[in-house]
């Protein structure tokens, strides 16, 4: 789920074993000797196909912790190739970390790189994502549920009277391998299934995205509105795939309320026009600042003080401490909001067209 101050985003390329991989960020100022018990965090990051924020927002806050704090570090992103995620997982318990941070790209294959992580006495952080299954000692992410109902309640606000009664909702969710789209779902469903259910609203095609993939999003909601041109509503579950769905509404000659996620440049300009009803706003730095905290204090032999809560993980049926922020709606009104709290610039937001658009926002 940004440029300006987070224009710091470090990134770089590592070779793993051959494996032309995957940005990389490193901090290898010793502290207190490679293997003997130094203060060394692993990261893990998804891809950056799915949502730019992996790079734009996480790398350069989690850089940002870390160097704070004084640990060494590594970043590497596995641009959503499973091996490839495995591997630098390898090299990561090889080289001596002592917590390991991993967003994964499903569960089978994070489960893999958390138990070999745990087998070489290595803690570990599940961020942003609960790979289920896997055994993280901790979890830092979003309340996915909030944020679900935040998109629910947001596409009930947006949908006015001109969009007829008994609206046909859409919903195209994220990857059934992650489980923050399952939680999502649980969330905005937890809205509309009562409208479905008093015929408020008629629940129209319902389909998953794999691997949150953009352009297969706009594949999927082009045959949705094929099959069923009727659809006056479209919960789309993040900004990227909303783009696709904007796009293929723009292509059809409609403007329909569409809802998102992650508050991107792209995502608010969409807001500022008009095509996207709202996104959701996870402030990715206080996720990634209570994610630091956690690993930091896990490196240096400490108990992590920002714990306010737990989560369940459905496959081994037990509960995973977590430290759980909480999401905010975006809407034209409150666009400024993202702008004020550093998370996009007004550079960015504002180029060009965008500018009478966000004076009139009161963005400034």
């Amino acid at each position: 789920m940004r440029k300006g101050i987070l224009a710091a985003a470090v990134a770089g390329t590592v070779v793993l074993g051959g494996l032309a991989a995957c940005g990389s960020s490193n901090n290898n100022t010793p502290s207190a000797g490679s293997s003997s018990g130094q203060p060394y965090v692993g990261v893990i990051l998804p891809d950056s196909k799915s949502s730019v924020r992996w790079e734009t927002a996480d790398r350069p806050f989690l850089v940002q912790a870390f160097k704070a704090a004084g640990v060494k570090y590594d970043i590497q992103n596995a641009q959503g190739d499973k091996n490839a995620f495995q591997t630098i997982g390898d090299q990561m318990i090889q080289e001596g970390v002592n917590v390991l941070m991993i967003v994964d790209l499903d569960s089978a294959s994070g489960s893999a790189v958390l138990k070999k992580a745990k087998d070489a006495g290595v803690a570990t952080v599940d961020y942003d994502r609960l790979t289920l299954g896997g055994g993280a000692d901790y979890y830092v992410s979003f309340d996915g549920v909030a944020v679900g109902k935040l998109q629910g309640q947001g596409l009930q606000k947006c949908l006015t009277d001109e969009h007829a009664t008994k609206p046909v909702i859409a919903e195209v969710n994220g990857s059934p391998t992650d489980n923050n789209a399952t939680l999502f779902a649980q969330g905005y469903n937890s809205i509309l299934d009562p409208l479905y259910a008093n015929g408020t609203y008629v629940k129209g095609p319902n389909q998953s995205v794999p691997d949150w993939d953009n352009a297969q999003a706009g594949t999927i909601f082009e045959q949705m509105l094929t099959s069923n041109p009727k659809i006056k509503g479209v919960l789309v579950a993040n900004d990227g795939m909303a783009n696709s769905v904007i796009a293929i509404l723009k292509k059809n000659h409609l403007q329909l309320p569409v809802t998102g996620q992650d508050a991107t440049v792209q995502g608010l300009q969409h807001i500022l026009d008009g095509d996207q009803c709202m996104t959701v706003y996870k402030a990715v730095k206080k996720e990634a600042a209570g994610a630091a905290q956690v690993a930091v204090a896990l490196a240096t032999g400490k108990t992590p003080t920002n714990i306010n809560g737990s989560v369940t993980d459905t496959q081994l049926n037990t509960q995973v401490k977590s430290d759980l922020e909480q999401p905010v709606a975006i809407y034209k009104d409150n666009v400024k909001d993202v702008v004020n709290d550093g998370y996009v610039t007004k550079a960015d937001l504002c180029a060009g067209a965008y500018a009478a658009k966000c004076a009139a926002a009161g963005i400034s």
